[in-house]
């Protein structure tokens, strides 16, 4: 069996699983709004900077879905825009610092047979953190649950490939949850995108308007808003994930969405470019 090395590992966050255990734990610690969900979520939506920037937020997004333990967690992620193609790994594992986790070939079998996909293999594809930094927080907490690494363009198309794979899980008798990987709003000259100009007003719009009406998308569920607004808007680099998430998080059950942490890079580095991170749970 073919295993995808862990690119970003002792970068983008800790490269040993005594680090990575240590830094856990501490996001654990942290205080997030309680969760008030009327049952036990099905998927959530993580940012993926550097632990240091989002790591928390994802940690604890993840750690959230614990209820069943399920079977295969799908993440949708990627960098991609309309005219991308879908991506998806379809065999072999994925490493971690706390070990491999294995790719499950049924449901990625399944998908390839249904849509047009790049297939990625351990040998070949795109380098790209959005679905490599939850891999660790999902080991540590699914310790044999596997996987479906699948990238998805902010496009209506992606949004069957969620809904078919729920669909999928159920007809299989495989319990799954669901993961969207995306960051807000790359606001400053760093990121070319500079409508307010800079300095305190534009942090204030960033974090009070432009993010805020993706997260109010995202909390009334609705996937082809969030899809029309990350495009107006510039508020979402993985939109097609988060849509593509809680479309399949809808025709697993989920009724309502609730956020658990807001915040930004200038939270903790501040400057005059910044992004925005949710955590979300349905």
């Amino acid at each position: 069996m073919k295993i995808r090395k862990a690119d970003f590992a002792g970068s983008w966050y800790p490269g040993s699983a005594s680090d990575c255990e240590k830094e856990i734990k501490k996001f654990l610690k942290e205080k997030f709004i309680p969760l008030s969900l009327d049952r036990s979520p099905v998927g959530g939506i993580v940012p993926h900077a550097g632990w240091f920037f989002s790591g928390s937020i994802a940690c604890n997004v993840i750690k959230a879905l614990d209820g069943p333990t399920p079977d295969v967690i799908v993440l949708f992620g990627m960098h991609l825009h309309p005219g991308s193609s879908c991506y998806i790994m379809k065999e072999g594992a994925w490493d971690t610092p706390f070990g491999e986790l294995l790719i499950d070939e049924t449901i990625a079998g399944e998908l390839v047979e249904k849509f047009p996909f790049i297939i990625e293999t351990a040998d070949r594809y795109t380098h790209d953190n959005t679905i490599e930094l939850q891999l660790p927080f999902i080991k540590y907490f699914f310790k044999e649950t596997k996987i479906v690494p699948i990238g998805v363009p902010p496009t209506k198309k992606s949004l069957e490939i969620g809904t078919f794979t729920a669909k999928l899980a159920n007809r299989l008798g495989v319990r799954i949850k669901v993961i969207g990987s995306t960051d807000l709003t790359h606001y400053g000259l760093n990121y070319g995108f500079t409508p307010k100009g800079i300095g305190q007003s534009a942090l204030d719009w960033v974090r009070n308007e432009n993010d805020r009406i993706l997260i109010d998308a995202m909390l009334a569920m609705e996937p082809e808003t969030i899809l029309q607004e990350s495009l107006t808007r510039q508020n979402a680099c993985c939109a097609g994930a988060a849509a593509t998430a809680l479309a399949a998080g809808k025709q697993l059950g989920a009724k309502s969405a609730q956020a658990i942490a807001y915040a930004t890079s200038h939270d903790k580095s501040p400057g005059d470019s910044f992004v925005g991170y949710v955590g979300i749970l349905f």
